[in-house]
């Protein structure tokens, strides 16, 4: 019996086939953030922006690129989980089918069944280019119509759950939802692709932007004392996640902007209105996405332009510099614990 273990595990690990939480909900689940980027958000941007300006064109091409994504978080999954070359392409299919029958979630699923059969055929016949697609396409295919379903059923329910708890205590919700979304967008797994999964939409979506936001905007403006000018576009537009070192090394300096998240999320959820859709839930600042799909949900005016730029940029980083400071002053915090070596070191490469 343990021979025959071994010999199994030995297959899984020489055709690359690692089963762990880690892979799929990290590895796997990021790529799959990439893949509908590329396709739905920049989709439902470029059709806003023709929707805003009356430009026909811009319409057709964001449906375009809309419709794009399950073959896209195919691709990208299978890139994520490092499949052979063949596999990939034929993953494209299963997350087609997938999107089909489960939407986000069902793509996901199928996409990662098909890749990881397909890996596992890869390579062992002399018909590998009938035989992987072939394995590939079905095992998706299958997954999508039988699984696909129950997933997007089970994850929209838990969204679902979540936004009806936000109704009915929208303070505490507000908070929670701002600080874990927070904590995901900061660690290694994808709070836009969390967002999606969870079809997360409305006051709940607004309270998850401002908590990502919180973070980009917040580790921006506390970290400016290590690393200056060239931390504020990386960190305020880019991502937070490459504080991320500097958090698993000192815990304690995701606070500043873990707090300006949990103290802005309701009033701006529950004394100015902010909502948002899933595609924006999940991304804060980051290249615009949150705010623009902001205005998207709540229409382009006077006050919803000042309630973004007020709880998705300023008071983010107000809050956060202060907490931070403080900190600082009680030496909590010091001197290089936000310090952005990658940065550093690509700026000195390039003196």
């Amino acid at each position: 019996m343990r021979q025959g273990e071994r010999e199994v595990g030995s297959f899984l690990r020489r055709k690359g086939v690692h089963i762990h939480w880690r892979v799929y909900l990290i590895d796997a689940m990021g790529q799959m953030a990439i893949g509908f980027f590329a396709t739905l958000i920049i989709g439902l941007i470029i059709s806003t922006a023709g929707e805003q300006f009356g430009i026909e064109s811009f319409i057709r091409v964001g449906d375009l690129a809309m419709s794009m994504m399950g073959p896209a978080i195919g691709a990208a999954v299978a890139l994520g989980l490092k499949a052979p070359r063949l596999v990939v392409l034929s993953a494209v299919v299963a997350g087609a089918a997938g999107a089909e029958f489960g939407g986000v979630s069902g793509s996901f699923v199928a996409a990662v069944i098909a890749t990881e059969f397909g890996k596992l055929i890869s390579g062992e016949t002399k018909i590998d280019i009938i035989l992987v697609p072939l394995v590939t396409v079905a095992s998706g295919y299958l997954t999508a119509v039988f699984a696909g379903p129950g997933v997007q059923t089970t994850m929209t329910a838990l969204g679902q759950a979540i936004m009806w708890a936000g109704e009915q205590q929208p303070l505490l919700m507000c908070i929670l939802v701002a600080m874990l979304m927070g904590l995901v967008i900061t660690g290694p797994t994808s709070s836009a692709a969390l967002a999606m999964v969870l079809e997360l939409e409305g006051p709940i979506a607004g309270a998850a932007t401002i908590g990502c936001a919180a973070q980009m905007m917040g580790f921006a403006l506390s970290s400016y004392r290590d690393n200056g000018l060239s931390g504020l576009i990386p960190l305020g537009m880019g991502t937070s996640m490459l504080q991320l070192p500097n958090v698993v090394k000192k815990p304690i300096i995701i606070i500043p902007p873990l707090l300006a998240g949990a103290i802005l999320a309701p009033i701006g959820v529950i004394g100015f209105g902010i909502t948002n859709i899933p595609a924006g839930a999940g991304m804060g600042t980051s290249g615009l996405v949150g705010p623009i799909m902001t205005f998207r949900d709540m229409g382009f005016s006077t006050s919803s332009l000042t309630a973004v730029l007020i709880f998705y940029f300023i008071a983010p980083a107000i809050l956060s510099l202060l907490f931070s400071e403080f900190m600082r002053k009680i030496g909590y915090i010091k001197d290089g614990d936000m310090k952005l070596y990658a940065l550093s070191k690509g700026n000195n490469e390039e003196r």
